[in-house]
């Protein structure tokens, strides 16, 4: 391997659009770098082979690059995300059976998060009465936003996600199948795997990720610490490739092209108007059904969302603890904010005005107080006092 060839791990998803453009487009030639891209079917095999040095980079969950780096679910691996590649881009989706469910039980709008997760309530306890198996939801990974925005949006009515309903961890790829198949009722995974249960005629999109979670760190592009450290002259130009390509996505005139390339088969292998749908934001929720927007649906190359945020990682950290995961300490906490480190992005690009949408805790839950990066530790006692159904 040449000093200026990487190989970068991947999963087949939207939000990997920045690393595969940089690629495609030769956005990465430019700056001097060849880069192989990998395409894996599960994160513990994308996080496996970055640990152990058979990439040097990896498009990977964001959760993950803290969990390596506290040693937490598997062997420790310091890692670092100099680079975000998107934020949001998940929804929950739901077989017809369960949404047809949730609309009986709901009283009010089903499309607001408040009123389904109270449905929700209402379909377990129906269930717990039947002495029916419980609802199983599909999450692509532990460390992942998907599990914790399941979490958040269950907690917020009272269900306990480890006692009420069963979580299982499936692959991306293997998610519309799953539900086809009804070995799950349910899911909250990355595009394009939501339009594409919907387009089958499998599954309807309840939420949106960003309904639940405004600013959700999603995806960053990783590598280990002693990696960075060792090859500090290549970050520059591996950083300006990545985020040229960022700001290609991020330009509505180049959606066809972008599409295009994402869903190539050796990339996604989905139709490419799937991918368009996905970038602009624009989904249908049911088969033949109106669409569903939002600017906010997937977050790529705009709004500071290539910088890595500190308070980002405090709250996936948080969530860590809240849900046992990892026990609370304040070294464990600097540790995660260490993951998360913008000095070599602002190195290179300048550290970007905030935008004025921006949420002011850099998260913006659908429920419960603000979150304070200086106070997470009180913040998860009050968050873990949930009432159960009854």
């Amino acid at each position: 391997m040449t000093e200026d060839r990487l190989r970068i791990g991947f999963i087949p998803l939207v939000d990997a659009a920045a690393l595969i453009i940089a690629v495609d487009k030769e956005f990465a030639a430019d700056e001097g770098l060849t880069i192989d891209l990998i395409r894996e079917v599960s994160w513990s095999n994308v996080r496996d082979k970055l640990n152990i040095g058979v990439f040097d980079a990896a498009h990977l969950l964001a959760p993950v690059v803290i969990a390596s780096s506290l040693g937490i679910g598997h062997v420790k691996v310091p890692l670092v995300a100099p680079i975000m590649l998107g934020l949001n881009g998940n929804a929950i989706t739901v077989s017809p059976q369960l949404y047809d469910a949730l609309a009986s039980a709901a009283e009010g709008d089903l499309a607001d998060p408040n009123i389904s997760a109270k449905a929700l309530v209402r379909v377990v306890r129906e269930r717990r009465r039947n002495r029916a198996e419980p609802i199983v939801f599909g999450m692509t990974f532990p460390f992942s936003t998907h599990n914790y925005q399941l979490r958040l949006w269950m907690a917020a009515a009272g269900v306990q996600p480890d006692e009420d309903v069963r979580l299982v961890v499936l692959p991306p790829p293997y998610m519309v199948d799953s539900l086809a198949s009804r070995q799950v009722d349910g899911f909250c995974v990355g595009a394009p795997w939501n339009s594409l249960a919907v387009e089958l005629g499998v599954g309807r999109i309840l939420h949106f990720g960003c309904e639940i979670v405004a600013r959700a760190p999603e995806k960053a592009l990783a590598v280990r610490a002693a990696w960075a450290a060792n090859r500090a002259e290549i970050m520059p130009a591996l950083l300006r490739a990545v985020h040229r390509a960022a700001e290609f996505v991020n330009d509505a005139g180049n959606r066809d092209e972008v599409a295009a390339l994402l869903a190539a088969p050796h990339r996604l292998g989905v139709a490419p108007e799937l991918v368009r749908a996905t970038i602009a934001g624009e989904l249908r929720t049911t088969l033949g059904g109106p669409v569903r927007s939002s600017p906010y649906y997937m977050v790529i190359g705009r709004d500071g969302a290539t910088r890595p945020d500190p308070a980002h990682a405090a709250w996936l950290y948080a969530q860590m603890v809240r849900w046992k995961q990892t026990p609370p300490a304040t070294k464990l906490l600097d540790a995660a904010i260490a993951c998360f480190r913008p000095e070599p992005y602002d190195a290179v690009f300048g550290n970007p005005v905030a935008s004025p949408d921006l949420p002011l805790d850099h998260i913006g839950a659908f429920t419960g107080p603000p979150f304070d990066a200086g106070n997470i530790f009180g913040d998860v006692v009050v968050k873990l006092a949930m009432p159960r159904p009854s």
